[in-house]
């Protein structure tokens, strides 16, 4: 059987697809009796925890800059990218340290630390009003996340063999998407009931996990270490410096940053682009004409359809990554990336360049295919160019473009994103070109308030001051920047694989 045939197979039970049936069918599925419980703990310890970081996650820029009254907390989308792009930023960097300490300490009791700092986190951030104390809750939430996030992906490697792995990180993969999407979808439900019932669902998510891991997780055999956690920690400081001095490598990664800084607009700016300029009144008829129990369900609050949007790409991933793993396996992983990535810079487009519902699902899917096709091949490319003595120092590098883009990400989504695309921005700029006198928000004149008092004074309802904005200061031209972000890894990738790449790298 040649290595592509092999590879396609595999590649279909890494999803644990069980129709595919061919004369081994039957001996591949039996691969599923082969994980001990502690694999099946893990997974669903993921699950849960997933479930309550995307419920929370897809939703937490709405919750920044969303009015007071609705719960929210009224900042500008400056403060907002401040806020979630300096903590994502240290959710991908502290695993170097927290990593050392789950090794050293064992990760049933760090679990157990990650989750108590996450159930404080959640009920901290929502009970807080300043802008300092938000931010710190956030940041307190990431150190939670970064406490967590080594710790599964590592009890796979460990729960798995050379026969298993391959099937075992394709069942780790799917549930972190079913996360998801089951997240953002249920969080929009619980937003239509108020945010403090978004964050009781991320809370009850971690409680779970609390109680699965108090009954039923236990810690693998750990290797003895002779040295200290700041040693090792230092350690790991100086396998990142080792991997960057290899100029070539470094380069890579700061290219890749750009790709991350643009997908990550998915969580920054999508729900918000949604909630100001989408019609969401005429896409929630258009659901309930054809499934009144699907619009119901969703509800009509503009928040709840934002945040249920934002969730379909991990289902379409859910749906898709098989067929799409499958046809880009027979390109270079370099050339993969590429491709995936123009098709995500189109997707991104769209997303933000349409007042159509359904013409920014269809966006989300092109989304979704371009990042089925380029980021798996991101690992990959990592671990085809290291040397062989160093696989594992690069794969431990591999993190910091996706810290570095979220930092990048969050400096987009605040001040050009303001200037060119939010709604109240730009109502005060055309409030203020016609002379209308509107009270200053603040505690007793929210930003609701503002745009009921410019609509009267401007003559015009909710929908039509919209429209007005839309067609007088082209908020959708936000989707040059991002989708040109996103398009510059392309050439630059181009180019780096056209004049940097040594010959015996293609």
């Amino acid at each position: 059987m040649t290595w592509k045939k092999e590879g396609r197979k595999l590649i279909f039970f890494h999803y644990f697809a069980p129709l595919y049936f061919n004369q081994d069918s039957m001996s591949k599925l039996e691969v599923f009796k082969k994980y001990p419980r502690i694999f099946w703990i893990s997974n669903l310890i993921e699950l849960f925890e997933r479930y309550a970081w995307y419920g929370f996650y897809m939703g937490f820029g709405l919750f920044l800059v969303g009015s007071k009254e609705t719960g929210a907390m009224g900042f500008s989308p400056v403060e907002k990218g401040t806020i979630i792009g300096t903590g994502s930023m240290l959710l991908y960097l502290l695993p170097i340290i927290t990593g050392a300490i789950a090794d050293r300490v064992g990760y049933k009791k760090v679990l157990f630390l990650s989750f108590l700092i996450y159930i404080s986190g959640f009920f901290m951030i929502q009970n807080f009003e300043s802008f300092g104390m938000v931010f710190v809750s956030f940041i307190w939430i990431c150190v939670g996340g970064a406490f967590f996030k080594p710790i599964v992906s590592a009890m796979i490697s460990k729960t798995t063999t050379s026969e298993t792995a391959s099937i075992g990180f394709g069942i780790f993969y799917m549930i972190v998407n079913i996360g998801g999407w089951i997240g953002p979808s249920v969080a929009g439900i619980m937003l239509g009931k108020g945010w403090n019932f978004v964050f009781l669902m991320s809370i009850a998510s971690i409680m779970i996990n609390l109680l699965f891991t108090f009954l039923f997780f236990k810690d693998p055999p750990r290797e003895e270490r002779t040295s200290g956690i700041l040693k090792t920690i230092q350690q790991a400081l100086r396998n990142i410096y080792v991997t960057l001095t290899n100029w070539r490598y470094a380069m890579f990664l700061l290219i890749m940053s750009l790709f991350w800084a643009g997908f990550n607009q998915l969580y920054y700016s999508f729900p918000n682009f949604i909630v100001d300029w989408v019609n969401t009144a005429t896409f929630y008829t258009n659901i309930h004409s054809f499934s009144t129990g699907l619009a119901e369900l969703i509800g009509s609050n503009p928040g709840s359809i934002a945040l249920t949007l934002g969730g379909m790409d991990a289902f379409y991933i859910i749906v898709f990554q098989i067929a799409v793993s499958a046809f880009v396996m027979r390109f270079r992983p370099l050339n993969a990336m590429m491709g995936g990535i123009l098709v995500l810079s189109v997707g991104v487009g769209m997303m933000f360049a349409f007042q159509s519902g359904w013409m920014i699902m269809l966006g989300l899917l092109v989304f979704s295919l371009g990042e089925m096709g380029s980021s798996p091949k991101y690992t990959e490319y990592v671990g085809s160019i290291a040397p062989a003595d160093k696989k594992a120092l690069y794969m431990g590098s591999s993190f910091l473009p996706i810290a570095l883009g979220h930092q990048i990400a969050g400096y987009i989504s605040g001040a050009p994103y303001e200037k060119i695309a939010d709604k109240l921005y730009l109502l005060k700029a055309e409030v203020l070109k016609r002379g209308l006198t509107i009270p200053d928000i603040g505690v007793s004149f929210t930003k609701t308030d503002y745009f009921k008092e410019a609509g009267r004074q401007m003559n015009l309802d909710p929908q039509q001051l919209t429209n007005f904005l839309w067609t007088t200061y082209h908020p959708q031209s936000i989707w040059i920047i991002f989708s040109s972000l996103v398009f510059s890894a392309v050439v630059l990738l181009f180019l780096y694989d056209r004049f940097i790449i040594p010959k015996k790298e293609e």
